[in-house]
């Protein structure tokens, strides 16, 4: 394999420094959810639905406010950002372990909307750091660094509300996104390598743009309802306490991939990685029996889900100005939340009327469908066709 892309990335000034505190700053932001979700269930002695249902309103702010967040850097620079972000955070993570349920279920919300949106600032600093030449390997080294993140944050969670308490794991994951939230606005890393006059939203975001957003959106929604599925095929199994090291096995399947994707001169399009990562995904169902074969049957859809994270990246950055890539990189990251908002229920309700087999052929053809949907409009070449 080429390492030499690989290399030129990493000799660019700043770029290895920037992928390591961006990665670092996600940890924190990766266990949060995890956090919150185990504070309501053992902390406020509440069910699943209501976990759930905290968990989703976060959610809903945090989709909300991506984009608004990347527009405020875009307008007013990462500083300014940052500086409401850290504001309401703090007290976002000093307030919440305390509340009840219900102001819990409001908060969460209304911190959604201005968190701190690390997946997307550490694309928006990638793609500001290296040129075009380098772009696609820059991203999907962030995109593994992602899946390492994904790795470490929950099971930061649980490890300090199992030793501590759900209270403890709370002010501690708040305090630490307050750490890197300060240490960002200290370093202050470039967002943008484009200045000049703004262009106007409507003659950006356009119909391929928006078909690659679906993409975005239909690779976690792929993911997200493989996972529900995962967890329901091993419980069926009787080897829940297992399910962790069926997770690996897919984070490790999407490292690989990003890897392979960063190397190559020439990818394929975003619809159809994200297409093919549906396809794979649909035939798992079948071996559903042994937790070691469902493990290696997994390794083909997550293998190219690095690639089509770094892929839409790349194609957002293409195909959206420098100075509007903030808000750009914020509706990818929208995307990206409400395709899992959407891929875990969905799948779930099928295999709570079906079998766990079932949940990886919905997730599967579900994203198979979105592809579809992605071509349609990405087939739009001409900047003519667009959308306020």
């Amino acid at each position: 394999m080429n390492l030499a892309p690989y290399l030129a990335v990493l000799r660019t000034p700043r770029v290895p420094s920037s992928l390591v505190l961006m990665l670092l700053a996600r940890i924190p932001a990766t266990a949060a959810g995890m956090t919150i979700t185990m504070h309501v269930l053992l902390g406020l002695e509440r069910g699943y639905g209501a976990a759930g249902l905290v968990g989703a309103m976060s959610t809903i702010g945090i989709a909300v406010g991506s984009p608004l967040m990347g527009r405020l850097t875009d307008r007013r620079g990462l500083r300014a950002m940052l500086a409401l972000s850290l504001v309401t955070e703090g007290v976002f993570w000093f307030v919440a372990p305390a509340l009840p349920f219900e102001a819990l279920l409001v908060t969460c919300f209304l911190a959604g909307l201005s968190t701190i949106p690390v997946m997307s600032l550490g694309r928006q600093v990638v793609t500001a750091l290296v040129d075009r030449s380098g772009r696609r390997t820059a991203l999907a080294l962030d995109s593994m660094a992602v899946e390492v993140a994904f790795m470490a944050g929950p099971a930061l969670g649980v490890f300090l509300t199992t030793h501590w308490s759900s209270r403890v794991a709370m002010w501690t994951i708040g305090a630490l996104m307050v750490l890197f939230g300060l240490v960002l606005y200290a370093v202050n890393p470039p967002v943008s390598s484009e200045k000049g006059e703004r262009v106007p939203r409507r003659e950006w975001l356009t119909r391929p743009l928006v078909g690659v957003l679906i993409s975005a959106g239909g690779a976690t929604f792929a993911l997200s309802g493989v996972e529900v599925a995962v967890v329901a095929a091993m419980r069926d199994l009787g080897l829940t306490a297992w399910t962790g090291a069926v997770i690996v096995v897919m984070c490790v399947a999407s490292l690989a991939g990003g890897f392979v994707y960063g190397a190559l001169d020439r990818v394929p399009p975003v619809w159809v990685l994200m297409g093919l990562m549906g396809l794979l995904a649909v035939p798992i169902g079948l071996v559903t029996g042994s937790a070691w074969v469902l493990a290696l049957a997994l390794v083909p859809t997550n293998f190219l889900c690095a690639p089509t994270i770094a892929g839409t990246g790349d194609a957002i950055a293409e195909l959206a100005p420098g100075n509007a890539r903030g808000e750009a990189l914020g509706l990818q990251g929208s995307a990206f939340t409400l395709g899992a908002a959407l891929g875990a229920p969905l799948t779930g309700f099928v295999i709570d009327h079906s079998a766990p087999g079932w949940g990886f052929a919905v997730a599967g053809l579900g994203a198979v469908g979105i592809a579809a949907a992605s071509l349609a409009l990405t087939r739009t070449r001409t900047r003519s066709a667009q959308l306020v």
